[in-house]
């Protein structure tokens, strides 16, 4: 089952969830943008957290469901490849 983030992700509640990411790591392998709709380049920050964790740990993380928008601000970031959103 994959993690589902939520409707917003903002600086107000990206700690508290890469803290819930980080202690379900087995669903985090895939995260779910489907319902992401109010967010910033923090939810970039987020990814690249929990990718380098999952890393660590000898696996992958993959993101399904990407909203357009989320998929251009991975690529004004140049971090569209390193998230597999490319």
């Amino acid at each position: 089952m994959p993690f589902l983030l939520p409707i917003s992700i903002t600086q107000n509640n990206v700690l508290q969830l890469e803290k819930e990411g980080l202690l379900n790591l087995i669903a985090l392998r895939t995260v779910d943008c489907g319902r992401l709709e109010d967010f910033d380049s923090t939810v970039l920050t987020l990814l690249l957290a929990w990718q380098k964790k999952l890393q660590a740990d000898r696996q992958q993380l993959t993101v399904i469901n990407v909203p357009e928008k989320l998929k251009v601000l991975a690529s004004v970031y140049g971090v569209s490849a390193l998230l597999g959103l490319s």
